[in-house]
């Protein structure tokens, strides 16, 4: 038999998520939801930019770019006429652990959508031309969203001092000097490496029968040979002992302040005791951070936090736009603050049942569609390794109490684990960078 049945869970009240597996190792994530007569067909790859290494970075968010271009069977820019030409929409994402393409399209289409993904993952061209007018896309990118963008410099460099052996040290889109680098000799072997059916999942929700969908991938993608996959372990990130700091002048009208403090990955229970901390500081103009740097203080126009949803050990972040008359160091102390009050003292329930609140319903959202559902079971599998972690969230969003908040403060939210970086305002308008803090250092420069 080609397919292997491997297991199935209740999504709601109506609906159920069924997983099977092609010969060729190809994993396949089924839900009929026939609420409206569209589809989504997302294709998770188990590759990211932590598949890459020092000189070789930038590589997986390029094939991003590569895969909508040529295959042996369609020219350029045909994969996205023929998306069009039916009404459909299609994208794509590249992160540290996982990149997607996303097909949305009216439900009697799943052919074309199975063709178009079957197609790239194994007939790319890859020559010359391609390779230099997506690398020019990439480098524009780059410019655009880092290197003239302050907050795209700012997380980049907050990364790259947090993190130094893990690949989370390097950004997605790369180092410029690499994406200048990449040959098509070092292209056609990532592709041939990753992009296989065996290092991918199909997602697929919505209006479909699933015996006709099985058959269907079956005739696009039963001829596709497995890869032999490298061993997906990444360097392991010592233990930080001190804190990190670097600070540049930029030209901004106020100071920027970036500060992480490193975490579980988001399979430890504690990540999610963290997502509640979040919202318990930035959630909203009734969140401790906000209400006093925002509503109270009037020291900044804007602050937000999280922890970011990774394989590995995580950071959770927090960052301020400071007003023009406040510097970064008034921002810092106040989230020093609020973060010694999260320490010492219990959260009062009604403001912990509100937070909670916030974060589930944050939860509940993007499921309403048949893209979100298909995202969340996507990266669920990818990320975490089984979709059915996903249905173990809210269980354990519902358990979190004062207790665990108060543990995870001590236990991540410290100064010999955190890394802040600060922009300052250039008061000659010149743009310079320098690092200056105490305990551990980082090199603040690609």
């Amino acid at each position: 038999m080609p397919w292997t049945f491997e297991n199935e869970h209740p999504f709601g009240s109506a609906l159920t998520v069924r997983k099977h597996r092609l010969h060729n190792g190809l994993g396949v994530l089924l839900v009929e939801d026939d609420a409206a007569p569209i589809f989504t067909l997302q294709t998770w790859y188990r590759v990211g930019s932590r598949c890459e290494r020092p000189g070789r970075t930038g590589m997986a968010h390029l094939f991003e770019h590569l895969m909508f271009n040529r295959t042996q069977k369609r020219e350029v820019g045909q994969f996205d006429r023929e998306i069009e030409a039916c009404g459909g929409d299609s994208n794509a994402a590249t992160w540290v652990d996982w990149t997607y393409y996303r097909d949305s399209l009216p439900s009697d289409r799943l052919d074309l959508a199975l063709d178009l993904e079957s197609d790239r993952m194994a007939n790319l061209v890859l020559e010359d031309e391609q390779l230099e007018a997506e690398r020019d896309v990439v480098i524009n990118e780059r410019i655009q969203r880092v290197d003239d963008d302050i907050d795209g410099f700012l997380d980049e460099q907050l990364m790259k001092l947090a993190f130094e052996k893990h690949p989370y040290h390097w950004p997605t889109i790369g180092w410029m000097r690499d994406i200048r680098a990449i040959d098509r000799t070092s292209v056609l072997d990532f592709y041939r490496t990753y992009y296989a059916p065996n290092n991918a999942t199909l997602v697929l929700v919505g209006d479909i029968e699933e015996g006709a969908a099985l058959d269907a991938i079956e005739r696009a993608y039963g001829e596709l040979s497995a890869a032999d996959i490298p061993d997906e372990t990444a360097a392991t990130e010592p233990a930080q002992t001190g804190e990190r700091r670097a600070v540049f002048s930029k030209p901004v009208t106020g100071d920027r302040l970036s500060i992480g403090f490193k975490a579980p990955p988001q399979s430890h229970p504690d990540w999610l005791v963290l997502e509640v901390v979040s919202d318990l500081l930035t959630g909203g103009p009734s969140a401790r951070l906000y209400r006093r740097l925002v509503v109270e203080q009037e020291a900044a126009v804007s602050i937000y936090s999280g922890v970011l949803p990774f394989r590995d050990p995580s950071l959770f972040y927090i960052s301020a736009a400071m007003n023009r008359d406040h510097l970064a160091a008034d921002g810092e102390a106040t989230v020093n603050a609020e973060l010694d009050r999260l320490r010492s003292d219990l959260v009062a329930d009604d403001e912990l049942a509100k937070a909670k609140n916030s974060v589930e319903t944050d939860f509940w959202n993007p499921l309403t569609t048949v893209d979100g559902k298909a995202e969340a079971l996507g990266h669920y599998e990818t990320t975490l390794g089984d979709y059915r972690k996903l249905f173990d969230v809210i269980p354990a969003l519902r358990s979190v109490t004062t207790e665990d908040i108060r543990r995870c403060a001590r236990e991540y939210l410290v100064s010999e684990q955190s890394t802040t970086i600060v922009a300052e305002r250039a008061t000659d308008g010149a743009d310079r960078d320098s690092d200056a803090g105490a305990g551990e250092r980082g090199d603040p420069t690609s």
